[in-house]
């Protein structure tokens, strides 16, 4: 069994670093696919997954889209889970979890356990509660193979209301981050990288560079590139050389790979595969030209 960072480091290698976010907005998907009910979400999903296999090597679900829909939005966010699995993608739950005791146990069975019924690579923590919220979590990843993606310093612009603000001359995402080192260095793995993985927000590339140097051997999950208006040398600003190419985790586009303009409008479902396909590609080789690594192949 690899370790999660091997798994997500290689097939970022081979494919580059985009992270493709699957985020159903109420009403935005299309009726082509039976618009904003579970159905619809599921099979919009599956149908994103199809055209992301082969040109980028991650998914992450964003977990409250499904919810807002009851049971039924949940068993959704389960077949866009397993169908990501089934095309050889990585996925990545992102439900922001974070509680105590045998509540954390309960999420982290749900999403990192053996027979989880939400089963996926990793999930996003949210460590606000304490170093105790994340224990179950990293259990549960070092059983299993599975990773933990930690909120460090996000995207929002309400980032700055807490995660900013000086503890004692330095911020409190940086005394997060110190707090995490044995976490870290728990789940390190064969290729050097960690299994805990940390949110580095790309409106935030000044922070990125400086959670860098306090945790090297992690890799970043990066937000807010594409539609929240970075660009892909903010988003990229924490990742490393390594030989020719920078690495260091992936970066993720959700709005506007999931909602690319023309996508509304499609007639059918090639149009709108076209108008998909396109926006993959396009945030791939933008992500890829400066990250020194070559394209993938088109299929």
């Amino acid at each position: 069994m690899t370790d999660f960072a091997s798994r997500l480091t290689l097939a970022a290698r081979t494919t580059g670093p985009l992270c493709v976010g699957i985020d159903p907005h109420p009403g935005r998907v299309p009726a082509l696919f039976g618009g904003d009910t579970p159905e619809g979400l599921a099979r919009w999903g599956e149908a994103i997954i199809s055209l992301v296999a082969g040109r980028a090597c991650v998914i992450k679900p964003q977990v409250g889209l499904f919810e807002r829909l009851g049971p039924d939005g949940m068993r959704a966010l389960q077949r866009v889970c397993q169908a990501g699995k089934a095309a050889g993608l990585i996925v990545i739950a992102d439900a922001k979890r974070g509680d105590i005791g045998s509540t954390a146990e309960g999420y982290a069975q749900a999403y990192l356990g053996r027979d989880a019924p939400f089963a996926c690579d990793a999930v996003t923590v949210n460590p606000y509660m304490g170093m105790d919220t994340l224990d179950p979590f990293l259990t549960a990843a070092e059983a299993n193979g599975k990773g933990v993606v930690v909120l460090a310093r996000t995207s929002n612009p309400g980032a700055a209301d807490f995660q900013t603000r000086d503890m004692g001359g330095a911020p409190l995402y940086a005394r997060v981050v110190e707090a995490l080192q044995p976490a870290i260095a728990r789940l390190e793995g064969a290729s050097g990288w960690s299994s805990l993985m940390l949110v580095a927000g790309a409106t935030g590339p000044d922070e990125a560079r400086a959670l860098r140097k306090l945790a090297p051997s992690c890799l970043f999950l990066v937000p807010g590139y594409g539609a929240q208006g970075s660009g892909a040398g903010d988003a990229l600003a924490g990742f490393v050389r390594r030989g020719n190419h920078l690495e260091g985790g992936v970066v993720n586009a959700s709005r506007s790979v999931n909602f690319p303009s023309g996508a509304a409008e499609a007639r059918d479902l090639a149009e709108w595969q076209t108008t998909i396909t396109s926006a993959i590609e396009s945030a791939q080789a933008d992500l890829t030209a400066l990250s020194g690594l070559a394209e993938p192949a088109r299929s």
